[in-house]
């Protein structure tokens, strides 16, 4: 199962960790140094969300961000799916859109 948004597109990003050793000058130190610059990898915050979109007058089973999420609520269901699909993010089959 791939954790990729269905409706923007988002997948996951390589980072990376940062680890710092000593104490902080303004504690009285010398100063922070980096010691290890490890590589990570930031999952995108995916729900599984069934919504209703009123203008097909059916439910839709998507896996989305939650910032997806939110921006659906507010803009509204059909718009967001309308121009996911003009920008060819849409990866599910939605049918009547």
């Amino acid at each position: 199962m791939s954790r990729v948004c269905d409706v923007s597109g988002a997948r996951r990003t390589v980072g990376g960790s940062i680890v710092r050793k000593g104490m902080a000058k303004k504690k009285g130190g010398i100063g922070t140094h980096v010691v290890k610059n490890n590589k990570r990898v930031f999952l995108p915050n995916l729900q599984k969300r069934r919504i209703y979109v009123p203008e097909l007058d059916r439910w839709v089973t998507l896996k989305i961000t939650n910032k997806m999420l939110r921006s659906i609520q507010k803009n509204g269901a059909y718009k967001m799916l309308k121009e996911a699909k003009d920008k060819g993010t849409l990866t599910v089959k939605v049918p009547g859109l």
